[in-house]
Formats: structure tokens, sequence, C-alpha cells
């Protein structure tokens, strides 16, 4: 029997699902997916989901992607590195020939008091859920409903969680039979502007959209600490039971502590193939590479990887990796979207069209096209199922 080279791929996310079903057709690997989860997290709409969208938008099971691909799929969560037996254990051990590492990022609070027991999230099914089971929660309780929302956080997520959130909370009032009132939504931001990893240029409109929906801005203003019912900011402080938290991810601590060199962002070093050490690869976000921390550059990674397997099983000339720049789109409020191609930039309602261009074929990088209009169909769908009202609710609303 042919001897098959065994790749282990740790991690169900962007890059690490894209590797296994670019390999899925050599028959010359045999692959496994390990993931502390049975679906997959599809980041850009989990900010639709949190603010009433349907959940079916922004997740996708993974018996559902590889229903027919040979993929052995394991549901575990890896805790130790064992580099001379070449193993993985987490509930099981498992060995490998070739481990590709894919393991995503993981929320930072940097210690600041009182964030974590009393700010929500939105990085899971689990998170959107929570959040929204509050929001309808709070605007009910003693028909004083709270008004003030607080969004922790200017990059991608944090505005475009404040862009939904007028447009949600203003449904949900009506859902529930309240008189319209006027809301408070705040962005928080430390750095001096919104975006700042982004063109000053693009900063300034998507500042100038937010303004516009009624969102206010707190910028160049540190985060100090959250109470129950007010985030301190600076000197002064904000009143709020709802504040969501955006603005710091941190590597998996999984590759700190089993030691690979690690650059002053915490990213794993890695050559021009993307290998941290002999037969073990780094990709997506976890990787020191220049657009590390986009969907974009975790699919790029993975089609890379696989390329290079193949290329190296076949003895052919080996191509060193060149980053790919991603095209930025950030929707702010329904309908409008600012976007940077290249030297191009699109704003409003163009920018919006493009987004859902790029969702339907983010969807199409998993799933046949049949399926994956499913799930993007599903972006223009609300979720009417209200928890509160039904009696179910999603734990953790002691935060309020």
């Amino acid at each position: 029997m042919e001897h098959k080279t065994k790749v282990l791929i740790v991690g169900g996310g962007f890059g690490g699902i894209k590797t296994a079903l670019a390999l899925s057709d050599d028959k010359r690997f045999s692959i496994s997916l390990i993931s502390d989860r049975d679906s997959f997290r599809y980041y850009p709409t989990l900010y639709r989901t949190a603010v009433g969208g349907s959940p079916f938008a922004s997740s996708i099971t993974l018996d559902e992607i590889f229903k027919t691909k040979k993929v052995k799929l394991i549901q575990d969560d890896i805790k130790q590195l064992d580099r001379t037996a070449k193993t993985v254990t987490g509930k099981k051990t498992y060995s490998y020939d070739i481990l590709v590492l894919a393991l995503g990022v993981v929320t930072n609070y940097f210690g600041i008091k009182g964030l974590k027991e009393y700010s929500f999230g939105i990085k899971s099914q689990e998170e959107a859920q929570e959040l929204r089971d509050h929001v309808h929660k709070i605007l009910m309780k003693d028909g004083k409903p709270d008004l003030n929302y607080i969004v922790i956080g200017g990059g991608p997520t944090g505005v475009e969680l404040a862009g939904e959130l007028p447009t949600y909370i203003d449904h949900v009032m009506k859902m529930h039979g309240l008189k319209p009132r006027k809301l408070h939504i705040d962005l928080v931001e430390a750095a001096p502007r919104l975006m700042p990893r982004m063109a000053p240029s693009y900063s300034r409109v998507i500042q100038k959209r937010l303004h516009r929906i009624g969102i206010r801005l707190y910028l160049g203003e540190a985060v100090l600490a959250e109470t129950a019912d007010k985030l301190l900011v600076s000197d002064h402080s904000l009143a709020s039971h709802t504040v969501v938290w955006t603005a710091g991810v941190t590597n998996h601590p999984f590759f700190s502590k089993h030691g690979f060199t690690l650059n002053d962002r915490g990213k794993v070093s890695v050559d021009k193939y993307l290998q941290a050490e002999d037969n073990i690869y780094v990709i997506g976000d976890n990787a020191d590479t220049p657009y590390s921390g986009m969907a974009q550059t975790a699919l790029y990674d993975g089609i890379f990887i696989a390329s290079h397997l193949k290329r190296q099983g076949h003895g052919r000339r080996l191509k060193a990796y060149k980053p790919k720049r991603p095209v930025y789109i950030t929707p702010v409020g329904p309908g409008w979207a600012a976007v940077v191609w290249g030297r191009v930039h699109i704003y409003g309602w163009l920018g919006w069209l493009l987004r859902s261009a790029a969702d339907f074929a983010g969807f199409k990088d998993y799933e046949p096209w049949w399926m994956a209009s499913r799930h993007w169909l599903a972006e223009y769908e609300e979720d009417k199922n209200c928890q509160i009202c039904s009696g179910k609710q999603a734990p953790g609303l002691s935060k309020i």
C-alpha cells in the first residue's frame, strides 16, 4: 500500500478549512482537520447576527463543508505539542508528518478592570445571541429602557456594529410596542482616529458617516475600567448597561506556551514558505506576515500551503510566499460601505453592493454556489425569534 503523508491541520477557521479543501483532491495526502467546534464561523457577518440577522448567515457546519471531501474531521481542543514524537494532544493524541497550525486569535482585555465581567463580545454565535438577548431585556426592563449603548474599538468590527445598532434597537422597540425614544450610541477608540491602520482619508469618510447616523465618537480616549452601569474613560465616565468590547485580540496562547519564535506583536515568525519549524507551518492570523489578521489573507495562506505541499511532494521547484494586499470593505449602517481596492476608494451604496458580492464569494470558497447562496441570502433575513419573549435566554444575562 502506498504511504500517504499525514497532514494534520489544527484550526477550523478560514485558513485551516481552505488548506484542507485545497489538499483534499490529492491522493498522496491523508488529511485530518481538528477544530474545537463543529461549525465554521463566518466572521464578516457575525456583527449582523448580533443585531438581529439570521445565524445561518454567519455559520456553516463542518460536516456540510466537507460532505463530499476526503478529510477526517475531529472535534477536540489541542493543548500539547510533542515535536520529537510529532504528535499533538487534546482529549486524545494525534500524530502527523506535516502540521499546519491555524488557531486564530483570542480576546485580549489588556487587564482593564471589569471588562471581562461586564462587557459583551461578538466573536461567536453564542456571544452574539447573548448580546441580542440582553438588548431585548434591557429595553423592556421595568418600562424604563436603558437607551445608552457603548461600543469599544474603532476598527472594522466596532465600526460595523455601531453602524447597525440604531436601526436594530429601533426595530426591537417597535417589536415590543415601546414608544420611540432617542438613543445614545457611543463609539470609543483609544487612537486619535477611527480605522487607525487605514489611510486618514478612509477614516474621515467613515467618521462623517457615523456622525450622520447619530453615533457619538470618543477618539483618543483610553478605557480605564468598567462597572455594572458605567464605563470609565480617560477623565470621565459614560453611563451604560450595554458595553461591547471589540478592541483587542492577541495571538493564541498555544504558541507562547510551546516556545515558538514570536515577533513584538506576538505573531509567529515564519520563513518564505510559511514554515515556523521543520514540518510545522503557521498561517492566517497566527503568522508574522504583512496582512495577517484579514480573512482574505487566511484564505490566501491556505491556498499557498496546499500548493507548496503538492509541489514538495512532486519534487518540483518551490515558490516563495508573496503577500497579497487584501481589498478592505467596511459596512457602516444599512446600504452603505467604504471600500479600498488598491488605489481605488469607493463609498456608499456601490460599496455596499461590493461587500455583498464579497460575502457571496466568501461562502463560495467553501461550498458549491447553490449551497453558498443559501447562506448569502440569509444575510438579508431577520431572525424573528425573540428569546426573551419565548422565555429562552442565553447564559450570562447577569451582566446587566
